[in-house]
């Protein structure tokens, strides 16, 4: 039997609902601090562009390997349960860096953002869902637009504030380096690795905070169909499924290429330090949080599909500015980009569960792992950086992206009506 939707408009749903919001405010704190992670672990660690690129990697592959494991605590036990799991795993990544950056091993950052990345898994594995059946399913695209456009408040935090935490004014350049003695060099790194450990420590707090008040308050029930967790699901029966995979795996790869190496391109193509990039690159966020905005009322009069086609062609024609002009330009170019891709994930995420019934949750973990494009593509683009001593040619790696997120809007996200399920939601009961 099919439980009656959540009717989010009733109060006393109200605290769950803002708390579940809560969640995509959070898990962009330390995805937004990748691009800084980048050029200041670049510097610290010593690395070329192909070696950094795998702060990426080590963060969004936990996307791959821990969205089934997500998946099957929601499916088994409940979303509230899942959210939970997600909090306490990513706080004891998030307090990992202390260590880390008192050991000044690499690898250690990488592990401990591997395992800030896994619970954040547990979190976008249940809140994307969760906000999708609380309601009119045919608003399920606008409402999780609007919850997604908390994280891009989140992302302005984390770009303008916390960037500065770890960025600070009086990088030196490696000419500068040259002229300081043996000590004063290694006085200076440690300062660098110090500098990483208050952000993580503050983001640490803040999750347990929030997993504290997860605990004690009131949750709907969710109502399960009683079928256990199974991996069985025939993908190529729901081609906006199938497609909405490929989709959520170039246009991931396709974000995170964006933002993470736009420090390094303004330093190549701008002239600037990293201090004075971290400035552009807590602007360049600013319209990423308000297309989402402006995209979910935009969908009030244009099809979701419709519009996610339309954004991909004008990101196709920005990144070939980006690729081929270059200069000051460009680097403004970036801002109309993140408006442009603002509105890509929760409604490819939306478009590939729809009408999938008791098979949304693992469907949902399917689509996050295909956030394993955010792993795939950031060590291409440094190779080919790398190699043609060029960051402007990296960007091809993303420019390309975006064709298969435009497929997906023009033809992809079509379901199958031979196979259509009665869409799931949750029955409210205290």
């Amino acid at each position: 039997m099919t439980p009656a939707p959540v009717k989010a408009s009733a109060k006393k749903y109200t605290t769950p609902v803002i708390l579940v919001i809560s969640l995509f405010f959070l898990w962009a704190l330390p995805s937004n601090l990748l691009p800084i992670l980048i050029p200041h672990l670049k510097k610290a660690c010593r690395l070329n562009v192909f070696q950094s690129s795998f702060v990426d990697s080590a963060y969004w592959i936990a996307y791959f390997t821990i969205a089934i494991p997500a998946g099957f605590v929601a499916k088994k036990f409940s979303y509230k349960i899942t959210i939970i799991v997600g909090l306490l795993l990513a706080a004891a990544g998030a307090f990992l860096f202390y260590p880390a950056a008192e050991s000044r091993v690499y690898g250690f950052f990488l592990f401990a953002l591997f395992m800030v990345a896994s619970g954040m898994t547990f979190l976008e594995t249940s809140a994307n869902p969760y906000m999708t059946v609380l309601g009119d399913p045919a608003t399920a695209s606008q409402r999780l637009n609007f919850a997604q456009a908390f994280n891009g408040l989140g992302a302005v935090i984390a770009s303008f504030f916390l960037s500065k935490l770890i960025i600070t004014e009086h990088v030196k350049t490696d000419d500068e380096l040259k002229l300081m003695s043996p000590t004063e060099v290694d006085g200076y790194f440690s300062v660098l690795f110090q500098n990483v450990k208050l952000p993580y420590m503050m983001l640490g707090v803040l999750l347990l905070i929030t997993a504290l008040l997860f605990l004690i308050t009131k949750f709907p029930a969710q109502t399960r169909s009683g079928k256990p967790f199974s991996l069985k699901l025939e993908v190529s029966r729901y081609p906006n499924l199938a497609w909405g995979i490929v989709a959520q795996f170039f246009y991931v790869g396709a974000q995170v290429c964006v933002s993470s190496f736009f420090i390094l391109y303004t330093e190549k193509a701008g002239g600037m330090s990293q201090f004075e990039a971290t400035t552009y690159y807590g602007f360049l966020l600013l319209p990423f949080a308000a297309g989402r905005y402006f995209g979910t009322f935009l969908m009030k009069y244009i099809a979701p599909q419709r519009l996610l086609m339309i954004y991909a062609i004008i990101n196709i024609f920005l990144m070939s500015i980006i690729v081929f002009v270059g200069g000051k330009l460009s680097i403004f170019t970036f801002y109309g980009v993140e408006f442009f891709m603002s509105i890509m994930f929760p409604t490819i995420f939306s478009l590939a569960i729809k009408d999938l019934g008791d098979k949304t949750e693992v469907a949902s973990s399917y689509v996050v792992m295909a956030i394993l494009g955010g792993a795939f593509f950031p060590p291409l683009l440094g190779r080919i950086t790398d190699k043609t001593g060029n960051i402007q040619m990296g960007y091809l790696i993303p420019l390309l992206c975006f064709i298969p997120v435009f497929y997906y809007g023009w033809r992809g996200h079509r379901t199958s009506s031979a196979f259509k399920v009665q869409s799931s939601a949750l029955r409210t009961e205290y």
